[in-house]
C-alpha cells in the first residue's frame, strides 16, 4: 500500500507553476527520500499533501483515503515544516508537555502525554529533556522537533529539510534517527537538497526540478541509469568523432591531449546507456583503427546523476 499517492498534482500562483502535474507514490514503511534544489516545489508539495495548501488540480491519497479537510488519515501522520517553534525559556520536556496537551480529545492529550519520555528517549534527548531549549545546539532542537512530530505516534512521518544548518555530526545524529524510525515501520518521507545524506539514508527517491519529478527509484537504480568511461587512445578527435555516431554514446567533457603520448593521443570521457559497456567501446573503436591503451569504468555518484537530471530539466525550459 502506498502511504502517499499523489496524481496530476498541480499548483500555481499568480500563474506561475510551483508544482506541475506531478505523480508520486510513496511505500508503506520506507524512507522516501523527496530531493531537489531550493525552489523546486519540495515544501509546496509537502503542505498540499497534508492539507496545508490548497492545489490547484490533482488527487491526493493518504494511507489509500481520499485526501479531504480534516481527512481522518491526517491523524495518522506526524509533520515538521522548516524550522521547529519551541519556547526557548522552557525545558524540551516542558515545551513537548505544552504541545501535548494543546489539543485533540482527552484520551489522546492522555497518550501523547504518556509518551513524552519515550519520544525524547528515541530521539537521544533523555539527558537534555530538562535542559531550557535556548541551550540547545541546531541539531538537538531539530531532534527535538522530531521527536514532537512523533509523539502522537504516526505510522507516517514528514519532514522538510530536518538537517538544514546542521553540522555533519548533527546531520549523522538525524539520519541515525530516522533510519531507526524507518527499521521500526514508521513511513518517513523527508524533503532534502543535500545529496549525500539522502543516498546514505534513504530506501528510495524522487528527484523534483521546477514543480517536476525528472526521476524516481532507488539510489542504486537511479545511478546505474548510466555510466562514464575514460578512455585513452592514440587518436582523440577520431575516437571522438566514431563514438558520436554511436547511439548511447555520448562524450562529455573536454579531451585531454597528452603530446608525450604522441600526436593526437590522449584520454576522452563518454556517457554510456541501453546498455552499452566497455567492451562494446572498445570492439567500435579498434574496428574503426583506432588503437585503445585503457578503458576505466567510472559510476556516477548520485550527485552527479541529480546534476545531469536537474541541468537536463533546465535546458528542456
Amino acid at each position: 500500500m502506498s502511504a502517499i499517492r499523489v496524481r496530476s498534482l498541480t499548483k500555481s500562483y499568480g500563474g506561475q507553476l510551483a508544482v506541475n502535474d506531478l505523480d508520486l507514490d510513496v511505500e508503506a514503511g520506507s524512507l522516501y527520500g523527496f530531493l531537489g534544489p531550493n525552489g523546486a516545489g519540495k515544501t509546496t508539495t509537502i503542505r498540499m499533501v497534508l492539507g496545508l495548501v490548497f492545489p490547484s488540480s490533482g488527487e491526493v491519497e493518504l494511507l489509500g483515503e481520499p485526501l479531504r479537510q480534516g481527512a481522518a488519515a491526517l491523524e495518522r501522520f506526524g509533520a515538521l515544516i522548516e524550522e521547529p517553534g519551541f519556547w526557548p525559556y522552557l525545558s524540551g520536556k516542558r515545551n513537548l508537555e505544552c504541545y501535548a496537551r494543546a489539543g485533540g480529545s482527552a484520551d489522546d492529550r492522555r497518550a501523547r502525554l504518556a509518551r513524552i519520555d519515550e519520544v525524547l528517549e528515541i530521539a537521544g534527548l533523555e539527558h537534555a529533556g530538562k535542559k531550557r531549549v535556548k541551550a540547545y545546539s541546531q541539531g538537538m532542537r531539530q531532534r527535538l522537533g522530531i521527536a514532537l512530530a512523533i509523539l502522537g505516534d504516526p505510522e507516517v512521518l514528514v519532514l522538510d529539510e530536518p538537517t538544514n544548518g546542521l553540522d555533519p555530526q548533527g546531520m549523522r545524529s538525524v539520519r541515525t534517527l530516522l533510519r531507526t524510525l524507518a527499521d521500526g515501520g514508521t513511513t518517513v518521507f523527508v524533503s532534502s537538497h543535500l545529496l549525500s545524506e539522502v543516498d546514505l539514508m534513504c530506501d528510495r527517491v524522487g528527484v523534483l526540478a521546477h514543480g517536476r519529478l525528472v526521476a524516481q527509484g532507488t539510489p542504486a537504480e537511479l545511478r546505474s541509469k548510466s555510466e562514464r568511461v575514460t578512455i585513452e587512445v592514440n587518436d582523440v578527435a577520431g575516437a571522438r568523432r566514431l563514438l558520436g555516431e554511436i547511439s548511447g554514446l555520448h562524450p562529455v567533457g573536454t579531451p585531454n591531449l597528452e603530446a608525450a603520448h604522441g600526436p593526437g593521443a590522449g584520454r576522452l570521457s563518454v556517457r554510456t546507456s541501453d546498455g552499452l559497456g566497455a567492451g562494446a567501446i572498445n570492439r567500435a573503436l579498434v574496428a574503426g583503427g583506432i588503437e585503445v591503451s585503457a578503458l576505466i569504468p567510472e559510476h556516477d555518484s548520485l550527485e552527479d546523476v541529480f546534476m545531469e537530471l536537474v541541468q537536463g530539466e533546465d535546458e528542456a525550459l
